[in-house]
């Protein structure tokens, strides 16, 4: 029995009887039944320069510099085709293999862009660089770790001109910036002198206002005690003129009152006096119905004395006579009577 303990850096290949990868870690291999082999993971430094000049995409012969780290995968599938491809060799083996597809791939990038893209922009170029090379690269187990641009060179001193002409636009720049600051100091000046002067005219029109605004309060603090002053007046005077109607009404309800209680009075007094007079015309008329019933009882009465002392022979005369014959009859008869009694004749006459 073999005891075996891989290092961090790099991956043991067991193979054999088994099939194992130890990264890391302590395993077993059975002697002569069993093979161990070994893949570096340590991180590879490639120094990575296009070996001649590369036309840009506007047709300019430039050459690229680049520094890129890669390593092997120690993920099972990646590491599985770098044990197909870089078993039990050194890392510089690794890296040359590596350089030639960067290279290729680097010259690819460099034909699809211009110069000036490049120069101004080399995460970019690093980046494009970096994503196309991945494929090929992971196909050989491989990752691309950091991708670096060290430097760009032309032979006809292009980036040159362009740093000189970026030197003309930056001094450009800077004078256009210059009479600008300038410019804007003079206006700031400017704008200064005017605001302290607005500021002055503002303060005095300020002051004006406020001596105005006091003027006019007090003119309206003037006009309104005169005004609370007169309301008072007139407050007052209302109030008397209140009293003075409420005592008239008062006077007038209390003569109201007495002419009430006069015509009270006067309409019990009438009362009184046609109860008397009523009373009075029932007295009389009871008087005069007493005497006409005592009247009456005197006629029937003497009726009823005539009556007893006629003797029949004249009443039978009276039956058989007219009226005025009657009366004439009864008058001879009666003449003791009539005299007495006039109220016969009267009666009948």
């Amino acid at each position: 029995m073999g005891y075996v303990k891989a290092p961090p850096d790099t991956a043991f290949l067991i193979s054999g009887l088994r099939k194992k990868t130890v990264i890391g870690k302590a395993a077993i291999r059975i002697p002569f039944l069993e093979r161990i082999d070994r893949v570096s993971l340590k991180l590879i430094s490639i120094d990575v320069k296009t070996s001649t000049a590369v036309p840009t995409a506007d047709y300019i012969n430039i050459r690229v510099d680049a520094v890129v780290n890669v390593k092997v995968s120690d993920e099972p599938e990646k590491l599985s085709l770098a044990a197909q491809n870089f078993l039990n060799q050194k890392p510089d083996y690794i890296a040359s293999v590596a350089r030639e597809v960067l290279e290729g791939n680097m010259r690819e990038i460099v034909g699809r862009m211009r110069l000036e893209e490049m120069v101004g922009d080399r995460q970019k170029f690093a980046t494009l660089v970096k994503e196309n090379a991945d494929p090929d690269l992971a196909g050989m187990g491989l990752d691309i770790i950091s991708f670096n641009v060290q430097n760009f060179i032309d032979d006809n001193q292009v980036i040159e001109n362009l740093g000189v002409d970026n030197i003309v636009q930056i001094s450009k720049n800077a004078a256009v910036s210059r009479a600008n600051a300038e410019k804007e100091i003079a206006v700031a000046q400017a704008k200064a002198a005017k605001e302290s002067n607005d500021a002055q005219v503002a303060a005095e029109l300020e002051i004006a206002n406020v001596k105005a605004k006091a003027q006019k309060e007090k003119a309206i603090v003037q006009a309104q005690a005169e005004q609370e002053s007169q309301a008072a007046k007139i407050v007052k005077a209302a109030n008397e003129l209140a009293a003075k109607k409420r005592a008239e009404e008062e006077a007038v309800k209390q003569a109201e009152a007495d002419m009430q209680k006069i015509l009270d009075t006067i309409q019990s007094a009438k009362l009184a006096r046609n109860k008397a007079e009523d009373d009075a015309k029932i007295a009389t008329e009871k008087e005069l119905a007493a005497i006409e019933k005592t009247r009456q009882d005197a006629y029937a009465a003497t009726v009823a004395d005539i009556m007893k002392s006629i003797s029949p022979d004249l009443i039978a005369a009276l039956t058989s006579k007219s009226n005025a014959d009657m009366l004439a009859t009864v008058s001879e008869s009666m003449s003791p009577y009539a005299i007495a009694n006039g109220g016969i004749c009267e009666r009948y006459g």
